[in-house]
């Protein structure tokens, strides 16, 4: 993928946020954090306002939403969409691929398979360092607030039965598998590392735009589990919040 061919998109769906109801949708803000400090200054509100409390998915919650990301409508279009561009193309990226159907079936499959490995890897190195890799909508209110929830998670996690934030080296790795192994499995033989690593910076964006379409058009299960994980507590504390 190439950023003129993802910003088109990335600004498309920033329109449809700023048009979209739930943006103005009166819910409590932020999404929760290791403390009640913490919370309360990523949400605006005071200590003694009810925080939202984490509980952790289960296994089943955690395989519905890794199929909606891997093989949900999301990657499936953002397959087309890129495929499309590069084969109305006078040059396309692997002329070697040529035009016609067959390219055509041939840079979906592709980009399909990409998005498919970038996704296992993160969920499946995600269990590997105890991590929530999930993503939650947020539970605030006004586009810009949520447009940075989406940038912040997007190279985030959740951890522990608080489900604080960490530093994900899942989301960031994933990407750059993804586009290795395409290089290296099934790419004409000119492309090497440095293609790999060119690409994964444009999976890393496409993650992005792939994140803002989950928060403000259609979050799948994910529309689900943030009202079912993500529950507000009444108390001024977190205690007895966690399983």
């Amino acid at each position: 993928m190439e950023m003129h061919r993802i910003a088109p998109l990335l600004y498309a769906l920033s329109a449809l946020a700023a048009l979209s109801p739930r943006a103005m949708a009166q819910e409590p803000a932020g999404t929760g954090s290791s403390s009640v400090t913490a919370a309360s200054a990523s949400q605006g509100t005071t200590p003694g306002q009810p925080t939202p409390t984490y509980v952790r998915p289960t296994e089943k919650t955690k395989l519905h939403n890794y199929l909606f990301d891997a093989f949900g409508p999301y990657p499936i279009a953002g397959a087309v969409f890129v495929a499309g561009i590069d084969q109305a193309k006078t040059t396309p990226p692997q002329p070697e691929w040529g035009q016609g159907a067959g390219a055509f079936g041939e840079r979906v499959g592709s980009n399909f398979g990409i998005a498919a490995i970038t996704t296992t890897t993160r969920y499946g190195l995600a269990e590997a360092f105890r991590q929530d890799a999930l993503y939650y909508q947020c539970e605030c209110k006004g586009v810009f607030r949520r447009l940075g929830h989406v940038v912040i998670s997007t190279l985030t996690a959740r951890r522990g039965d608080d489900g604080h934030r960490v530093f994900s080296v899942p989301a960031l790795v994933s990407p750059y598998v993804g586009t290795m192994t395409a290089v290296y499995g099934w790419y004409p033989n000119r492309y090497g590392y440095k293609d790999a690593f060119r690409m994964g910076n444009y999976t890393l964006m496409w993650l992005l735009v792939q994140n803002v379409a989950t928060e403000f058009l259609y979050g799948g299960p994910h529309s689900l589990l943030s009202r079912s994980h993500l529950s507000k507590s009444h108390g001024v504390s977190n205690t007895g919040a966690n399983n």
